[in-house]
């Protein structure tokens, strides 16, 4: 079959375009620092941008990564995350970051960031880290024990994990290549949903007893 130039071209651009919106959109001007919503009920990918020469540099400023979080939890750790909500003039510029604390033997649960990979390098203490491939990969597993210095990468859409497996507190920095990357925490999600998830479904799906994930349910309920 034989197609003409003109068709030809319009695939390219549609491919084109396609990955070109894969991630966060690109800026068209110098910076876009975003502002609250300017219509009720009128929703955009990203936000909404403030007029460029009414910017300042408090947009582009955070203040506190040198602070540990609280880790007195039931996981044992803390995010503290500085993406688009935290600076406005990261709109548009597809990164974020975030600062993780750990204390001895916590954990970053398994989550899953869905716009975003994400790169980490380790400042104090020694991880055991890793993500899962999908389905198509087998589901392989591809973890390293990290010290300071060392740094890890999950790509975009890997359920991953951190624990800390040492006896002292450790700090990691991450990061992640949108200015909102996401999180979904797969044990608060699928067991913490509101509402929940009937039972039955998730016990054949786990392989457990159906009073089980009542009792996950109830407990991840609870966190909310």
């Amino acid at each position: 079959m034989r197609y003409s130039q003109s068709l030809i071209a319009i695939i390219t651009l549609a491919l084109v375009i396609t990955f070109g919106n894969a991630y966060d959109p690109s800026p068209l001007q110098d910076f876009c620092v975003a502002v609250k919503s300017l219509n009720n009920g009128v929703f955009l990918n990203g936000k909404f941008c403030k007029d460029p020469k009414q910017a300042k540099a408090d947009d582009f400023f955070f203040s506190g990564l040198n602070k540990a979080g609280n880790t007195n939890n039931d996981v044992k750790s803390n995010v503290t995350t500085v993406n688009v909500d935290q600076i406005p003039g990261l709109n548009t510029m597809g990164i974020s970051l975030v600062r993780i604390d750990y204390a001895p033997y916590g954990q970053n649960p398994p989550p899953t960031h869905p716009r975003a990979t994400e790169i980490l390098v380790l400042i104090e203490g020694t991880l055991y880290v890793g993500f899962v491939s999908s389905n198509q990969d087998n589901n392989r597993l591809f973890a390293k024990i990290l010290h300071p210095g060392d740094v890890f990468v999950f790509p975009i859409g890997m359920i991953h994990f951190q624990v800390n497996i040492g006896k002292i507190p450790a700090v990691a920095f991450a990061g992640l290549s949108s200015q909102n990357a996401g999180v979904i925490t797969i044990a608060n999600t699928v067991f913490g949903s509101k509402p929940p998830i009937n039972p039955e479904i998730l016990s054949q799906a786990f392989q457990l007893d159906a009073n089980v994930v009542k009792d996950l349910e109830v407990k991840f309920a609870s966190k909310k």
